[in-house]
């Protein structure tokens, strides 16, 4: 990788919430790694936080072609701890970084938690917090973010949704509409700040070697993939750095499945 190449994005500062593990943890080493300064979003396990904050920095030391990182961009990241479902810790985590670099580039919204059970079964609480995370989460850091595009005339947001929100899972009724939710507000979004020459683009993994497929039969979801593998979060997070580039300047309000042909 050369300095060019990462000097195309060194400006630019992202947000990925939920970044500390599975696929969130894929995006910012991967934005990271293109020069991106990065802040990676984390609720509760710090450790996990601070592995992808430790993975971006020893990545950072090495040479990569004919630039030194470490003597100058060593440290590109950091962690920024608030609970997306919260309003208010969302509108300081925004404050905070535009306070610090006046903008935000990048957006991408990952954070995301199931509580699966059958809907005659589900409690409100489990439909409210799933809600209250994948979708809710999404306006809460979202509003704030893009309001800071618009007065730069420049960003870009990519969500994370799931093949689950497009084709439906039986026990996973809160969990489908949330990230159903996710995808009609990405596309009205995106009509909303395309005039500002913000794109609003959405992911959609299927199953992916993430803790979210704990304790599923692997075996009998292969079977039911064309591609008959399960998916590598690295896959998915190279579909949203595309994404985020300059190349895909002209993509907005799209659904990008990442899923072996599952749907």
């Amino acid at each position: 990788m050369k300095n060019e190449y990462l000097a195309t994005y060194s400006d630019q500062v992202a947000l990925v919430t939920g970044a500390g593990r599975g696929i969130g943890r894929a995006v910012a080493l991967a934005l990271a790694a293109t020069g991106r300064y990065v802040y990676i979003n984390y609720r509760t396990n710090e450790a996990a936080a601070k592995k992808t904050l430790e993975d971006i920095q020893a990545v950072c030391g090495k040479d990569q072609g004919n630039w030194q990182v470490g003597t100058g961009w060593q440290g590109r990241a950091e962690l920024l701890c608030f609970d997306v479902s919260d309003q208010a810790q969302c509108e300081d985590a925004i404050k905070t970084i535009i306070q610090r670099h006046g903008k935000i580039d990048i957006l991408v919204n990952n954070a995301g938690i199931k509580d699966d059970k059958l809907m005659v079964m589900m409690k409100k609480n489990s439909w409210e917090s799933v809600i209250n995370t994948n979708l809710t989460g999404f306006y809460n850091v979202t509003r704030l973010a893009v309001k800071n595009m618009i007065k730069n005339r420049s960003g870009r947001v990519v969500n994370i949704t799931s093949a689950s929100g497009q084709i439906g899972v039986a026990g996973q009724v809160n969990y489908c509409a949330s990230k159903a939710g996710l995808v009609g507000a990405t596309k009205a979004l995106a009509k909303e700040v395309a005039s500002r020459d913000i794109t609003v683009n959405a992911v959609a993994p299927g199953f992916i070697e993430t803790d979210m497929v704990d304790g599923l039969a692997l075996d009998d979801i292969v079977n039911s993939i064309p591609s008959k593998r399960v998916g590598k979060p690295e896959e998915v997070a190279a579909a949203v750095v595309f994404l985020c580039s300059g190349e895909a300047s002209y993509i907005t309000g799209q659904v990008l499945g990442v899923n072996g042909g599952i749907c």
